[in-house]
């Protein structure tokens, strides 16, 4: 039986949706039970936010893997930050995207924007961040480009340095773009909770 390719396992989703705070807040429920939380910009439609959980072996829930937005260790509430508090020095890494490209900040990295080149291993399915003074070296996927089962393409790639912060840009391909499109026009099909609508408060 040939697995269900992406596109069809969205549809399949069950999905809820609430719009709060400027932002449409989906969550899909897939038939494996893997779970998928969004966020958009209810304005211009844009991905805010993206997180994964599924159940573990036990049949518990696991903690949400943040995807796109800020770190989960970003979030943390005042107590567990206490807790695990990493140095505020420390290179952060984070996936923001615009309409038309995928987008990751890494914020601390303090050297020169010469000293860095960003490069595509097709074979591994990733993209790689190295330094010339070997402070700093990464490798990170494209979710996006794996589900749709399209190539790594070292063109979409660049790269800008500004205020301690290197910003890396791969230009969605028209698949994905067009994906997306479908995806927004089905998700405004859905039945919206509305938290703003006077006593009704949806969690």
């Amino acid at each position: 039986m040939a697995v269900p390719s992406w596109p069809e396992r969205l549809r399949a989703a069950s999905k809820t949706a609430l719009v709060q705070d400027g932002k449409r807040k989906v969550h899909y429920l897939f038939e494996d039970g893997k779970e998928m939380a969004e966020e958009y910009d209810t304005k211009t439609g844009q991905l805010v936010s993206r997180k994964w959980r599924e159940k573990n072996t036990l049949g518990g829930t696991s903690k949400w893997q943040v995807e796109v937005g800020e770190p989960t260790s970003l979030l943390l509430g005042a107590l567990e930050s206490e807790l695990i508090k990493e140095s505020s020095s420390n290179p952060v890494f984070m996936r923001k995207d615009t309409l038309s490209s995928f987008q990751w900040r890494i914020r601390n990295l303090p050297y020169p924007k010469e000293v860095y080149s960003i490069s595509v291993e097709k074979e591994q399915r990733c993209c790689v961040i190295q330094t010339t003074n070997k402070k700093y070296y990464k490798k990170f996927s494209i979710p996006d480009l794996d589900r749709y089962q399209l190539p790594l393409d070292a063109a979409a790639l660049s790269f800008t340095h500004a205020n301690n912060t290197l910003i890396i840009t791969y230009q969605k391909p028209k698949e994905i773009l067009a994906a997306e499109e479908q995806l927004q026009k089905e998700l405004k099909k859905i039945k919206t909770a509305n938290s703003g609508d006077g006593n009704c408060k949806t969690q």
